[in-house]
């Protein structure tokens, strides 16, 4: 609802007998939070915010500081489908108290600061997004871990692996999808249709606006729907968004969504494919005469993205489950090239259209566990970085990857083999998150530490393939 105002807001909830606003925003590591309200607050938490302890926010405040405010944007508005009571929902942005100046350290911030200097710097006037975030669907799940114990269990009655759905009298019917043979299956194979369906039925009365959605290569109930592009840090708030109708309606069905990258073994992760383009004075600047028909600066946007890619890994790639997923023989993109058709490329060029405003690049890489607003931000900086310092992007790379040979694979740069070589790549390389104080040296300190932790907490850990590998050495 992008030209909803606070009146417009007032006017809504009492169309619609709201009798609770929800007020969320996100933390750093990407995670929704909420808090709510009786409908007769609202005046004036649109004129004034609402204040919240930001010190028991991972990420914010300390405690001897922890006063903050959350301001409702009246433009992400929309009334909440999983609430009993009618709810009126609104993203926030966080400021600080007293000055009322935005904070720094929020993920909101940081993706409205990416389009302020985009704007100084005169390159363009906006920059619009489209990520292809793909999770699975899966009928069961647990987990659990401890110091004589670990185990995690998912089921899907789709899958080869299903046992029938426990704890409940449905069996395996046998229509089942093998590992990688996910894209596309029609019905009974495929049994995600009714639930996909239904949230995108639910996103687009919250004004989101879908494309297309199906399932995808995986078994698992693998799902991709995709959004109509839309510029930061607008998609972003989209995107958190549609990750909890996803959940929300799985939890409908009885089911439950993951945007864990690989939870299946031996099978495809998901991703999260992210078109870019510039615009300026409403025209694209990314078609030309260049390679696959794109512009100088679109070369110049995916030589930014080339030379920092092994640095963006570490935030749009945060978990250490993230290079679970980006192994060869998956469909991952592991190698840092670019190619207008090669789908183990790092960046790809769409090549579905020949009109000037589709001319975009894809960096293939991210994955859906990323904080959408700090690795959109990251991305966008890197591919400035390019255009301000004219980074030849080299050759395009069309030939099939997995008849290349070892001597020429070798000399193709490649993604981080964990999270830990990509933290030490953005140790090495922040400069270029650094322009025009988008990013604070402070906050990614705290990131890469934090992320460290994470590291080392994982490597301290007996795994169960570990017990199966050498318990009886």
């Amino acid at each position: 609802m992008p030209h909803m105002t606070a009146k417009d807001v007032l006017a809504l909830a009492k169309s619609k007998k709201c009798t609770i606003i929800d007020l969320t925003f996100v933390d750093v590591p990407g995670t929704l939070h909420h808090t709510s309200k009786p409908i007769h607050e609202l005046p004036d938490v649109l004129e004034n915010g609402a204040g919240f302890d930001g010190s028991s926010i991972r990420g914010f405040q300390q405690i001897q500081e922890s006063d903050m405010l959350l301001i409702p944007d009246p433009t992400t508005a929309f009334i909440d489908p999983f609430m009993q009571e009618p709810t009126l929902s609104l993203m926030c942005d966080i400021r600080e108290p007293g000055k009322r100046t935005l904070y720094e350290r929020s993920p909101r911030t940081i993706a409205k600061n990416v389009i302020e200097y985009l704007k100084k710097i005169g390159v363009a006037d906006t920059a619009f997004f489209g990520p292809e975030a793909e999770f699975f669907i899966f009928d069961h799940v647990s987990y659990e871990i401890g110091t004589g114990n670990a185990h995690y269990h998912v089921d899907s009655e789709e899958a080869t692996w299903n046992c029938g759905v426990p704890n409940t009298d449905k069996p395996n019917l046998g229509y089942t999808i093998r590992h990688k043979e996910g894209y596309f299956p029609a019905a009974p194979f495929d049994k995600g249709q009714d639930i996909r369906a239904a949230m995108v039925m639910e996103m687009e009365k919250a004004g989101i606006e879908i494309e297309t959605f199906h399932h995808e290569v995986a078994t698992g109930g693998q799902a991709e729907i995709d959004m109509k592009f839309d510029s930061l840090p607008v998609i972003a708030d989209k995107l958190m968004r549609y990750k909890y109708i996803t959940r929300n309606v799985a939890k409908r069905f009885g089911k439950s969504v993951t945007f864990m990258p690989k939870p299946i073994f031996g099978d495809n992760g998901s991703g999260m494919h992210t078109h870019m383009s510039l615009w300026k004075a409403g025209k694209p600047l990314f078609a030309g005469s260049e390679y696959a028909g794109l512009s100088k600066m679109a070369m110049y946007y995916m030589g930014g993205l080339l030379k920092h890619a092994q640095a963006l890994c570490a935030i749009c790639n945060p978990t250490t489950n993230s290079y679970r997923r980006l192994v060869p023989g998956f469909e991952a993109p592991v190698n840092f090239i670019y190619s207008a058709r090669n789908r183990s490329a790092a960046i790809r060029i769409p090549m579905y259209s020949e009109n000037p405003k589709a001319k975009r690049v894809e960096f293939r890489s991210p994955d859906p566990a990323a904080n959408p607003y700090v690795c959109f931000a990251a991305m966008l900086l890197a591919g400035l970085d390019g255009i301000k310092r004219k980074l030849d992007p080299g050759a395009p790379t069309d030939e099939n990857l997995y008849e290349m040979s070892d001597d020429k694979l070798a000399k193709i740069p490649h993604a981080p083999k964990d999270l830990s070589e990509a933290l030490d790549a953005l140790e090495k390389d922040h400069a270029f998150l650094l322009e025009g104080n988008v990013f604070n040296k402070k906050f990614l300190d705290d990131f890469i530490a934090v992320k460290r932790d994470e590291v080392s907490d994982e490597r301290k850990r007996p795994t169960p393939g570990e017990f199966f590998k050498y318990y009886d050495v």
